[in-house]
Order: structure tokens, then C-alpha cells, then sequence
């Protein structure tokens, strides 16, 4: 990374509901979330699926340890995301100042579990009303999917649109979220 001295880089997988979802990070936070590219997601994926973690459990970083939970509470038991601690990030997009970061802490702080916005919607919240199309180059962009939730940025048109771990699963991951807030709302 740019600057001072290099990461310690550590990886851990987690075996989950969608398939292997890559982890990297350090001591300072949270380098990236690789997402399994796959054109078929495993049939009635339900959020009761196991999921552990399956590569890298020892010694892991305190930042890859809260990654590790945030993501097994997201599919196993999404109520309980919103009493865990946001890993700490440490991707150099994250770091320096940008419409890219803005755009990413807003989604990440202003759209909840279970909600979509469009682009265009998102670029207002992130105070550039005529950003979409950038809004669209930052979820490309994003290193740290599902807990920076670029899945729930969707179409103006309602069209859940392009994602970097593929249309099968943005949609499988927006109905998940659905599905939980239906259970909650019970």
C-alpha cells in the first residue's frame, strides 16, 4: 500500500449461503471481500445455511474476527448485524477523500438492511444530485461488498442492475434481506 510501512496482509474464507467469500485485511482494517463468481447460486440458499469459517481461522486480525462475525450474523442471523461493530477499513479508496469514498460511507450509513435506493437516489445522498453514473463507477469499485451493501443500489426503473459478484447473486442477496425483514416484521 502507498506510504509507511507495508500491511501484514492475513486471508481468511468463509464458507457461506452463496458460495466461498474471500477475506483480506491487517491489523488496521479490512483490505478487501472477494465475492465467489458464480452463474448458479445452490437452490432454497436459506439464511439458516452454515456458515463458518473454512481457511485461515488462526491468528486472525481483531478487523478480519469482526469481519468474520458481521458476515456469518448477515446470513445467519441479520437482526444481530446491527449490534456488531463495523470491521475497520483499510483499502487505500477507503483511506483518501473522494466522491468514491463519500458515495461508499453513505450507502454504508444511510441505507439499512432490507432497503434499496437507485443510483441517482444514492448520488442525492451523497450530495451530487447529477452523480449517478459515478455513483454506478463506485459500487464498481467497491472493496468491501455485502457490509459496504453496494447490492441494494438498484435501477431507477426498479432493475436490480450490474454487480460485481454477478446478477444471480445481487438479486439472491436483495431477496434474502427481503425475506428477514418480513421475519422480523412478524
Amino acid at each position: 500500500k502507498q506510504g509507511g510501512s507495508p500491511c501484514e496482509e492475513k486471508h481468511v474464507a468463509l464458507l457461506s449461503p452463496v458460495g466461498k467469500i474471500e477475506i483480506s485485511g491487517c491489523e488496521t482494517g479490512l483490505h478487501e471481500i472477494k465475492l465467489p463468481k458464480t452463474s448458479v447460486l445452490p437452490s432454497g440458499a436459506e439464511s439458516s445455511a452454515a456458515c463458518e469459517v473454512c481457511e485461515g481461522a488462526e491468528e486472525l486480525p481483531e478487523p478480519l474476527r469482526q469481519c468474520t462475525a458481521w458476515l456469518r450474523a448477515y446470513f445467519c442471523e441479520p437482526a444481530a448485524t446491527g449490534s456488531l461493530p463495523v470491521p475497520a477499513f483499510h483499502h487505500p479508496l477507503l483511506q483518501r477523500d473522494s466522491f468514491t469514498r463519500q458515495v461508499l460511507w453513505t450507502l454504508l450509513n444511510d441505507v439499512k438492511f432490507g432497503e434499496a435506493v437507485s443510483y441517482k437516489q444514492l448520488a442525492d445522498l451523497a450530495g451530487n444530485s447529477r452523480a449517478a453514473r459515478a455513483v454506478g463507477g463506485a459500487m464498481r469499485s467497491n472493496p468491501i461488498p455485502i457490509i459496504i451493501p453496494c447490492h441494494r443500489v438498484i435501477r431507477s426503473s426498479g432493475d436490480t442492475g450490474n454487480y460485481g459478484g454477478g446478477h444471480l447473486l445481487k438479486e439472491w442477496l436483495l431477496a434474502h434481506e427481503k425475506r428477514q425483514k418480513e421475519k422480523l416484521a412478524c
